[in-house]
């Protein structure tokens, strides 16, 4: 996009909510890259990524920030990939600090130096997302497949020592759920304000690892029980979330609050998205930033109405007496259980293909309920294992040969 043409759109009349009262989006979430240091086996980063190479410029991203900030976005979060492999990072945390944002960096941590924390500190960046994949070394580094633990230790201590508020977030699964004890105490170690025990969820390249990651009902009985003592014992020191995962549910949670409701995404090459892995679903053009403004992107586009309100639904959804709670559910597992985003979520148990999941966690019940390392091949995301994804895309699953 040209400077002329930046000018020009930000000189733009506003644009009117539409007459369906859709309301404006209040966090926006800017995927600045797709590049990461980490090999993480449940990311949630389309597992086809290695086909979306392109990235915004540091005055392209500024334009997005404008547009959605006028646009009545209040919330953004910076993430990835990794962000901090942005250079322009700083100019971009600048900016939404200038506008009024609310800004919250998600990262691994890698390249997060004393001098990054003075500079972005400066530039008015107001939280930190630190993400663990375990409390030992040992299961933290295979699950990245890097080694970082110790980084990450030092890392923390440095947002802590800059004086940032820090959530502590660690994705739960079959090979980490026994060890959350041990989790929330690192977090408490390392005081921690939040701690996000984010379960699972099955999409991108955690679907393709779900024989691997699935845990069993137990497992996940015995983990909310350890949350719910340490609540009990910590108080307010670090509020913990834990969210089950949605296969062990029998109604769907309402994805995203609503789809095209609250959440705008926009990708590193610029494709804005109702949720963070809307790119999977076919039969859906997603808008580019690029060349549509923001504001038609999320009041007129295709798709972001698609499944707004109601009358996109199918049976037994359309009639369904539950349908403003839970809005259907999530689109993107309805499509990878059943091939049609518009079908009813299948975790609901009156979905009339609920039986596909409830099979899912029958079967991870039949597997040993802990995994070693290395015990069973696990899918990492790297550019070899994405190009083979792509290249291989029934259903997201993986191929049968798979690089470590």
């Amino acid at each position: 996009m040209s400077d002329s043409a930046l000018a020009d759109r930000k000189n733009a009349p506003q644009h009117a909510p539409a007459a369906s009262g859709v309301g404006p989006p209040l966090w926006l979430l800017a995927e600045l890259t797709y590049r990461c240091p980490l090999h993480c086996a449940f990311c949630y980063n389309p597992v086809d990524y290695t086909g979306h190479r392109d990235e915004l410029s540091t005055a392209q991203w500024l334009d997005v920030l404008q547009q959605a900030r006028k646009l009545g976005a209040a919330q953004l979060g910076f993430s990835g990939g990794e962000p901090l492999m942005r250079d322009d990072l700083d100019t971009l945390v600048a900016e939404a600090r200038g506008l009024g944002f609310y800004t919250n960096l998600i990262t691994s941590g890698i390249g997060l130096t004393d001098a990054r924390l003075d500079t972005l500190k400066a530039n008015g960046l107001d939280h930190i997302q630190l993400s663990f994949q375990d409390s030992t070394q040992e299961l933290n580094d295979f699950l990245s497949s890097t080694r970082t633990f110790d980084l990450k230790n030092r890392v923390a201590r440095a947002i802590k020592a800059h004086g940032f508020p820090m959530v502590l977030n660690c994705v739960l699964h079959r090979y980490n759920l026994p060890h959350v004890d041990k989790i929330i105490d690192m977090a408490l170690a390392m005081g921690a304000e939040y701690l996000e025990l984010a379960n699972t969820q099955y999409y991108g390249w955690a679907h393709a690892n779900r024989a691997q990651l699935m845990p069993t009902a137990e497992q996940l009985r015995e983990a909310e029980a350890v949350v719910e003592r340490y609540r009990e014992e910590i108080g307010n020191r670090c509020k913990i979330f834990f969210v089950v995962p949605d296969y062990f549910e029998t109604r769907p949670k309402r994805c995203m609050n609503g789809w095209g409701s609250v959440f705008l995404g926009v990708a590193p090459d610029g494709a804005a998205l109702p949720c963070h892995a809307a790119r999977s679903l076919p039969g859906l053009a997603f808008p580019n930033v690029k060349d549509t403004p923001l504001a038609q992107i999320w009041y007129d586009s295709d798709a972001f109405n698609r499944f707004r309100g109601f009358d996109w639904m199918k049976e037994p959804c359309r009639s369904c007496d539950e349908k403003t709670r839970d809005l259907g559910g999530c689109r993107c597992q309805a499509y990878l259980l059943t091939l049609d985003p518009a079908n009813a979520d299948p975790v609901c148990d009156k979905s009339p293909e609920h039986e596909k999941v409830v099979r899912v966690v029958r079967e991870a019940a039949q597997r040993p309920a802990t995994l070693a390392p290395g015990e069973q091949p696990v899918l990492f995301r790297n550019d070899a294992n994405s190009r083979r994804l792509s290249d291989h895309p029934a259903n997201g699953t993986a191929p049968a040969n798979t690089v470590r």
